[in-house]
């Protein structure tokens, strides 16, 4: 079987290239191998290669530069938006499934019981109005026999890559602040889940593999916190004395508002493990 990894010098993307490279025919390309939001390009190439499954980990998350550019909202758009369909149309030409990466930020966060994949999405920022773009690109083509996933998740974390476009984890930044600063401030809200690289990698590789029903799922490590409570853990974890002060979203105004509640439930899948186990392994690794 051959898959086709897009994004594949992303964080997510080398996880995901490690967890499928050694049962499967695989090609990578990422950004300097394909431009994906060129539609003739995408089609053709996939038609000349033929994958029985395409995984799309190419995003664009500058959350706040999206927000306060339109060039790069239009960048923006053409990446996590358009984009998805192109490849939608390429996967439907060719008979492939879709694997493709949302993001909780399609929710508003103003339900405390979290989102349910049915849920219906709401963004309140333009970077969320991208990716709900890319859904719907997506769910538009689910009726002309589209075979697809669509994996909603958060917070990424784990083993940064090489790559000097690789985007640091919140916990990696705690963690050079720490070594620079005499106290951390960290905002205590905006609740969410945590999730590790290797963890969805593998999560996905078991989705596929299990041929379970298409349509959207929801994966993400147990256990919502603040980021301040993330910083605690993460250092308490890690056995370093830091001071870490909460504080409010408003005390680091930013260009993108943000949800204050966007737990992804997970109602379909086996649950993954705590954000905390995942992150004590992530530290050893590290």
């Amino acid at each position: 079987m051959k898959i086709l990894i897009l994004g594949s010098n992303g964080n997510l993307g080398r996880e995901l290239v490690k967890i499928f490279k050694n049962n499967y025919s695989l090609t990578t390309w990422d950004k300097d191998d394909i431009d994906i939001s060129d539609r003739e390009l995408i089609i053709k190439k996939a038609e000349d290669l033929k994958p029985d499954i395409i995984i799309n980990a190419a995003a664009y998350n500058a959350v706040d530069k999206c927000e306060a550019d339109e060039k790069e909202y239009a960048r923006a758009r053409e990446i996590n938006g358009l984009a998805v369909g192109y490849l939608a149309e390429a996967a439907l030409k060719i008979n492939a499934i879709l694997v493709h990466y949302s993001s909780d930020y399609v929710f508003p966060g103003n339900k405390k019981d979290g989102y349910k994949e049915s849920s219906k999405p709401r963004p309140i920022n333009k970077y969320g109005d991208t990716k709900l773009l890319g859904e719907n690109e997506l769910l538009s083509k689910s009726g002309q026999g589209l075979k697809w996933y669509l994996i909603r998740t958060s917070k990424l974390f784990g083993p940064k890559n090489d790559s000097k476009n690789a985007k640091a984890s919140f916990f990696d930044i705690m963690l050079k602040q720490n070594e620079a600063k005499n106290e951390l401030r960290v905002v205590d809200e905006e609740v969410s889940c945590f999730t590790f690289t290797p963890d969805l990698a593998l999560a996905t590789k078991e989705l596929v593999e299990a041929e379970r029903g298409y349509g959207i799922y929801h994966l993400t490590n147990q256990n919502p916190v603040t980021w301040y409570e993330a910083a605690k853990e993460l250092f308490k974890i890690a056995g370093i004395k830091a001071i870490i002060i909460p504080v409010k979203s408003s005390d680091f105004p930013r260009p993108a508002k943000r949800p204050k509640y966007s737990v992804l439930v997970n109602t379909k899948l086996p649950l993954l493990r705590s954000y905390q186990e995942a992150l004590s392994e992530y530290i050893k690794l590290i």
